[in-house]
């Protein structure tokens, strides 16, 4: 009704005015200046049921209805006139509110009924803001409350209570309340909002006050989309232009600027407590919102293709790496003090000998209940308990299947049961013996397997309490394989953030405004808890997300509230991703789960359209009815489901069957829509003339739900950043709402091109369209920005779409050629690189797929095998990227899921899921597919032989040999291992090790397979490898070629009858010879001698002036046998000897610890004066730096290296291998070799005898960038491997492509080698089981070995590789025998560091 309506009728008398008898007396100022606040956590949160509006109706003197208004309308009158609203409370209870307009308004409120507690809950609104402020002038007794509201108690008065507040600020332009009846705990509200009363405005404003036509344009735009954007006519566009310009005067004439329009229909932030932007001129302003057409932008792409932009690769280099654990934030020594019900749980476990079939605990707000169920013999048994305060009587019966409810056998009832109309109720045991607090239990034991669960609901008092409106149910048909672990201490998580996240969920499960605002408030925290602080705050969102959590348990509240909340979190990470981009990624992931949100409109707009498609296309009743129910009382992500259920039901003709495909495709069950507090029970029902309609209009609503709650949409994150904008008619051409500033050129034609491909069957223009807006939008996230978050989302969404797009490009993968499935490769990691804070090893891995793809295009011989050294870098880039999260990710999981009792499915695959979401797992299926493509045209097949040797043995698969590698079998076993690093010991009893990891052939653990005859090969096809899996435990016969193992299944006959010949190769006994100390602390090279020192150095020495001059020999000088022992024997070092002998007794006795304890032990002692002297002559005299010469400090790091070469002769590895083959350990003497480190270039190893063959015509040599360490030591990937035939040394062939990722690189400095007396002996391969240590740490640098010559130039690769071959070919001809070499070139000069005769 119009305001003229209303006025007519009070200057008629049809409404009495209300006299109030009662007047309070008012301060001018009953508190200091009044600050501004937003609405209180009383207005939001307290919202009740019980207060229901009136019929609104205006009241006649004789009491009859006359007109029905809308409380909430603006009624603008006169001076002397009054406006009257009627509210009911509570169905009995009148409340009347009286407003007279004067030069200070006044607002009269009358409440018929009295109590002394009664207070006016109340703030206003000024300005045209949505947040409170306090009035200065208010009446006696008002208090501030929390300054977040005002709090009036009322004054009693002939039964009524009254009370009147005056209003003298004139920007003021209406109040907002509660009331609260404080003895009661009660509060009343306007059908669960705020009261809201507006206040007539002065009319003093020129009624031609003139309205800026662009925003009279975006006004109507709003009120066309709000509208459901229909088709207008030419005079319904005039029309609806009017009532635009109509709307924002009646706001200018209310007190609002142009200005206050404008940041309002913009969405900006408005109030004096947010930042603006300084010196921000009206026409800079109109600059950042266009309402007209936008000039035609050039583009730089047809409408098939875009031309990407040459990039240069390096420059996407991201290294930020946040700190793994803050120890402020690590989990203390003590674990968490078990709760009441998880002692009782305890207990009961240890009490039953039976397996536990089944674990659940079902969290409830401010309780639990747990239980356990056991099977045995045709038993089943369960144990319920709760932790309620209250007595508890339990309401359950049997079922045989989901959804019944069965009355139980009679003579099984439990004691205190009472049957009750196909039930039982049951009294709940209090048990409190040994508990901290007593407990209630209930346990019953069922025979035979007829029934299958046990539904049941708790009853306290005339309370009902339900699981999430559903009934609680045990399953003790199906076992649950992964039974649900106690907390456990928290180790590796934000531990005190994820306490606090499980003390605060009851609170969250209330809605998801409580959950994000929870969140919102728990961003600090996890900032100054670091990385593991928001790793925590991922887990739950992604809780939340998956529905491990409860969305909402009987609360009410807004669209527009819960958008405001989205909004509040999401503002609050993009704050911390702006200031530290170490934790972005986190961030982004956490926002993926959270949604956009807004400022309140979208959200809104969640209610108001869905009004609008039922008026529109005539189905107000029935399921549609039901879901707006459902997203008045609270929107989800599950009503997107909905409503592409719905769109996809409508498209399919009406198949009722498509629309629950679509919903249980997404996890919405029949049980879960019945669940919700609004339930949705009906099936769609519509007829075919609604159908044009309803796709049109719900396509709409789509976009509308995905802004809400989906951040990763791709259509609503374009629209949120370049504006609304639509192809409409009339006014509403080329409108934006609101777009970025500072997009860069031609970006809106991108996006338009990118939504125009977005579901073609050739996604390959999609994808670089895709990728190149990432990359356009990249720098702008790399900065601050005030639509940071909008950006964020945009390129979620972009990142989203391009996972999708591949997995639907698949099909048209599958007949393509290795190019395009390189190109693609190529094209996801890029996606990958862009989402990844250190994404230095991706980058790399990117440049040599796009290297690969030059090497096929130029049709170079060795692109396949280059290719494939890339694809297993890639491999490893993304093992390395899982087991990063699994490392930050999964204790918290753990941890928080068992808090929260999340089930342990869930729990066990949090990670996992967390991957496959990524493009990491797109990425690992392309890989996969090119791999056979790569091996079969580059002749790789499906094996590499490390060691061919025919074996007999039972498979057992292991995940990492590491784990197996002291263990002894007793019979002989080939084992199939997941991961081999290549340092290893192969356990006794092992006959073979097959593995589908790429350990270098002149690995450690490949040397001992090669010297202890056991099969040991890398299986490169999935399918082979799983097939061997299979077997496990089954005996089977290896023959492996030079490239291939043939494998069958035999009999225990062929075992023993190779066991028999075995006994004949029976290896020789090995003994030690005890070395003394000879009274030399240090020895130059020309005095190495068999007593003094290991081969290692008499090699050295022995080469020297013997080799070619074009091969270079370090200077050394060592510390010879017994200097050890001579030093542990010094006084200065007694307290160290008396402990190393306890701790050997220990070790002797099978203590295995006491190993780490002796290394940590030797290095406690003391150089001996005599010993720093000597060896400091000793190497000047040899023309060495002394360390000392550059400080104290320097020579510190030099002895502390010394002893730590010492304390490997305790390793793990070196132990037990001496063990092993029954050397005495007590007899193994170290040497230490003392060389300069060259900086190396390259290093590598030659094997004069091809090892893989046997073939002594060949040498065989690796190559890895940087130092040997990476190639000896255990560091992933392969290093480059060649053959060169001796006869013709200068025609290297190349067998492989290094894929290494990365390279170790010193400054001048000091390595003091092993050099015991038990690494070269006859038929033990001791060389590598003891450390090399340098003096200074190494560099580990990530290789780019697009930029390598050794790769990239074949003449200086021709020449590298033939110099090695040539001085592997001078040194086995120096010895007469094959020999193990390693080597380093430095500026093209080759230098060997030690020989050793090949095994």
């Amino acid at each position: 009704m119009s305001n003229s309506v209303v006025h007519h009728l009070l200057n008629r008398g049809f409404i009495r005015p209300v006299s109030f008898e009662h007047r309070n007396k008012l301060n001018s100022s009953c508190f200091p200046a009044a600050g501004k606040i937003g609405r209180s956590s009383v207005g939001t949160q307290l919202y009740g049921k019980g207060l229901k509006k009136a019929g609104r109706r205006l009241i006649t003197e004789t009491g009859r209805p006359v007109v029905s208004f809308v409380t909430r309308a603006v009624l603008t009158i006169d001076p002397a006139s009054q406006t009257v609203e009627k509210f009911n409370l509570d169905g009995n209870i009148d409340l009347l509110v009286e407003v007279t307009s004067a030069t200070v308004r006044e607002v009269n409120i009358q409440i018929a009924h009295t109590s002394d507690s009664l207070l006016l809950h109340w703030g206003a609104i000024r300005d045209n803001k949505e947040k409170w402020v306090l009035p200065s002038r208010c009446p006696d007794r008002t208090i501030n409350y929390k300054n977040r509201a005002l709090r009036t108690p009322f004054v009693k008065s002939d039964g009524n209570s009254y009370l009147k507040l005056e209003i003298d600020d004139h920007a003021i332009h209406a109040i907002e309340f509660l009331i609260f009846d404080e003895s009661r705990n009660k509060w009343y509200k306007s059908n669960g909002q705020n009261f809201r009363i507006n206040l007539p405005m002065e009319r003093n404003v020129d009624h031609n006050v003139s309205v800026p036509e662009d925003l009279v344009q975006i006004q109507s735009y709003l009120r066309w989309e709000r509208n459901g954007k229909q088709n207008y006519s030419p005079e319904k566009e005039k029309e609806e232009y009017e009532v635009a310009r109509s709307e924002l005067r009646e706001e200018m004439m209310r007190g609002a600027s142009v200005e206050d329009l404008r940041a309002k229909l913009l969405k900006k932030d408005n109030t004096s407590d947010a930042p603006k932007s300084k010196g921000t001129s009206s026409s800079e302003q109109e600059s950042q919102k266009k309402v007209s057409k936008q000039p035609e932008q050039k583009k730089y792409f047809s409408t098939e293709k875009i031309q990407r932009k040459g990039r240069d690769l390096n420059k996407l280099i991201c290294k930020l790496v946040a700190d793994f654990v803050d120890p402020k934030f690590i989990s203390s020594t003590e674990p968490r003090a078990l709760t009441t019900l998880e002692l009782y749980a305890r207990a009961k476990e240890e009490q039953e000998t039976t397996p536990i079939f089944s674990k659940k605990t079902f969290k409830l707000e401010g309780s639990a209940i747990l239980v356990l169920v056991t099977k045995l013999s045709g038993k089943t048994k369960i144990h319920l308990a709760t932790d309620f305060k209250e007595s508890i009587t339990l309401h359950w019966a049997l079922s045989q299947k989901g959804g019944e409810w069965l009355d139980p056998p009679s003579d099984k009832l439990p004691p205190n049961s009472l049957p009750v109309r196909g039930a039982v109720d049951t009294q709940l045991t209090i048990t409190s013996t040994d508990l901290p607090s007593p407990v209630q239990t209930f346990e019953l034991e069922i025979e035979g397997d007829s029934y299958k669960g046990m539904p049941f609901v708790l009853n306290v008092g005339e309370r009902w309490i339900k699981n999430n409106d559903s009934d609680f149910y045990v399953d003790f048909a199906q076992e649950v394989k992964h039974v649900q672990k106690d907390n456990g201490d928290g180790k590796g998580t934000a531990k005190n953030l994820l306490d606090k996240i499980a003390d605060l969920e009851s609170e969250a499960q209330k809605s998801f405004m409580h959950r994000f605002n929870i969140a919102a408030d728990l961003v600090d925290e996890a900032k100054n808890a670091g990385q593991l602080g928001f790793a925590g705050i991922l887990v739950w969102m992604r809780f939340m997300a998956t529905r491990q959590l409860v969305w909402n348990k009987s609360y009410n509240v807004k669209p527009r509230e819960i958008s405001q909340a989205q909004d509040r979190l999401t503002g609050g990470l993009q704050d911390v991703y702006a200031s530290y981009p170490e934790y972005r990624e986190l961030l982004r992931m956490i926002m993926s789960t959270v949604g956009r949100g807004g400022e309140g409109d979208v959200g809104q707009r969640i209610r108001d359209e869905i009004l609008v498609i039922q008026s529109k296309n005539k189905c107000k009743g029935g399921m549609m009815e039901q879901w707006h129910q459902k997203l008045h009382n609270n929107t989800s992500p599950d009503d997107v489901v909905i409503c592409q259920a719905l769109m996809d039901y409508i498209k399919s003709d009406f198949d009722m069957s498509v629309y629950w495909k679509t919903l249980n495709d997404n996890g919405i069950t029949k049980e879960r829509l019945l669940s919700y507090d609004r339930a949705i029970r009906s099936e769609p029902s519509f007829g075919r003339d609604q159908k044009d309609g309803l796709l049109r209009d719900l396509g709409h609503y789509m976009r509308t739900l995905k802004a809400v709650h989906s951040g990763a949409d791709l259509e609503s994150a374009i629209q949120n950043c370049m504006g609304y904008q639509d192809d409409a008619k009339g006014f509403m051409v080329g409108v934006q709402i609101n777009p970025i500033s500072g997009l860069p050129s031609g970006y809106p034609d991108l996006l338009r091109f990118v939504l125009e491909h977005v579901e073609e069957k050739n996604v390959e223009p999609l994808l670089e369209g895709l990728l190149e807006a990432r990359q356009e939008l990249r720098p702008l996230l790399l900065k601050s920005h005030d639509r940071l978050k909008d950006l964020l989302f945009l390129d979620l969404a972009l990142d989203s779409t391009v996972r999708t797009a591949i997995e639907r490009g698949y099909e048209q993968l599958n007949t393509a050629g290795p190019e395009k499935i390189m190109y693609f490769i190529s094209l996801v990691l890029e996606n990958l690189a862009l989402s990844s804070d250190d994404n230095e090893d991706l980058i790399y891995c990117l440049k040599g797929w796009q290297f690969a793809l030059s090497m096929f295009k130029n049709k170079k011989d060795h692109w396949a095998l280059y290719a494939k050294s890339v694809l297993d870098r890639s491999r490893l880039a993304l093992a390395s990227k899982a087991e990063r999260y699994l490392e930050i990710l999964q204790p918290s999981a753990e941890y928080l899921g068992s808090c929260l009792g999340v089930e342990q499915w869930a729990i066990s695959i949090f990670t996992e899921e967390i991957i496959r979401a990524g493009s990491a797992a797109a990425l690992s299926s392309l890989v996969n597919r090119l791999d056979p493509v790569l091996r079969q045209t580059a002749n790789l097949g499906s094996w590499q032989v490390i060691s061919p040797v025919e074996v007999v043995g039972y498979v057992i698969v292991v995940d990492e040999l590491l784990t197996v590698q002291n263990k002894t079998y007793d019979r002989p076993t080939i084992i199939v291992a997941n991961r081999v690093r290549g340092e290893e010991e192969i356990p006794d009893g092992a006959v073979a090790v097959l593995t589908p990891d790429m350990p270098d052939v002149l690995s450690h653990v490949s040397v001992r397979a090669r010297n202890g005859k056991i099969c040991f090969a890398t299986c490169f096809d999935s399918g082979i490898l799983s097939d061997l899996q299979a077997m496990d435990g089954k005996l089977l016969s290896l023959k492996p070629t030079s490239a291939d193992v043939v494998y069958r299944e035999v009999n225990d006959s062929e075992l023993s009858n190779l066991s028999l010949d075995n006994l004949e190769d029976a290896p020789p006994s090995i003994s030690l010879v005890k070395k003394q100390f000879v009274g030399r602390y240090a020895i130059s090279s020309e005095e190495f001698t068999n007593d003094l020192v290991g081969a290692k150095s008499r090699n050295i020495g022995y080469l020297k002036g013997k080799v070619p001059s074009w091969v270079g020999i370090p200077t050394s000088v060592a510390l010879p046998f017994g200097v050890f022992e001579k030093v542990i024997s010094e006084k200065a070092n007694q307290e160290v000897s008396e402990k190393l002998q306890v701790l050997k007794k220990s070790l002797d006795e099978g203590d295995q610890d006491a190993l780490g304890e002796i290394r940590k032990t030797v290095l406690g002692l003391v150089a001996p004066a005599e010993l720093v002297e000597e060896l400091k002559s000793t190497m000047k005299r040899s023309d060495m730096p002394w360390p000392g010469d550059e400080g104290e400090q320097r020579w510190e790091q030099a002895w502390a290296a010394i002893k730590k070469v010492w304390a490997s002769k305790w390793n793990e590895r070196a132990y037990f291998s001496t063990k092993k083959v029954k050397l005495d350990h007590d007899y193994l003497c170290m040497a230490v070799l003392v060389q300069e480190v060259i900086n190396a270039d390259y290093a590598f190893v030659i094997h004069t005898t091809n090892p893989s063959s046997g073939d002594s015509s060949e040498i065989y040599a690796e190559v890895v960038k940087g130092l040997g360490e990476t190639l000896v030591g255990a560091y992933p990937g392969r290093s480059l491997s060649f053959i060169t035939k001796k006869n013709n040394l200068d025609a290297p062939l190349v067998l492989g492509y290094p894929s290494k990722p990365i390279g170790l690189f010193i400054r001048r400095s000091i390595i003091f080698r092993s050099d015991s007396n038990g690494e070269d002996l006859e038929g033990y391969a001791g060389a590598g089981l003891y450390d090399s240590v340098p003096m200074d740490e190494e560099d580990k640098v990530v290789l780019d070995y697009t930029t390598d010559p050794l790769i990239t130039d074949e003449s200086f690769q021709k020449k590298i590789l033939s110099d090695i071959a040539r001085a592997g070919d001078a040194i086995e001809k120096l010895y007469g025998t094959a020999q193990d070499i390693e080597g380093v070139i430095r500026d093209g000069k080759l230098y060997v560091v030690q020989t050793r005769p090949q095994v």
